[in-house]
């Protein structure tokens, strides 16, 4: 099986950007203060979006290679130089490393 890599995990994530469905999906996720992280891999708001693209787009190709391996030390700090949420990056990389180790794309 072909290995899913993180620019085309990023574009699957991308699918319901801002979408009714995705608006939909993500209320259905909503703890009592209306936050719904969780939901942010089916349907990232632009913002958040936004953000994991520019993320995405500073790592370097090694990085990139090894995306579903990288420790929290290294997520942070990607985090850090791309000036994006480090919960939300962390959040994308852990469910990156989820599907690969579950083999699907």
């Amino acid at each position: 099986m072909k290995h899913l890599t993180i620019d085309q995990y990023l574009k699957k994530v991308g699918k319901f950007v801002n979408s009714d469905y995705g608006r939909m999906v993500r209320s259905q996720f909503c703890d009592n203060q209306g936050d719904s992280e969780l939901a942010m891999l089916v349907s990232p708001s632009k913002e958040e979006f936004d953000q994991l693209k520019t993320a995405v787009a500073i790592m370097t190709e090694d990085e990139k290679k090894n995306a579903a391996e990288l420790a929290d030390e290294q997520v942070a700090k990607i985090a850090e130089d791309a000036h994006v949420d480090p919960a939300n990056l962390a959040i994308f990389f852990n469910g990156y490393a989820l599907r690969c180790r579950v083999g699907h794309q």
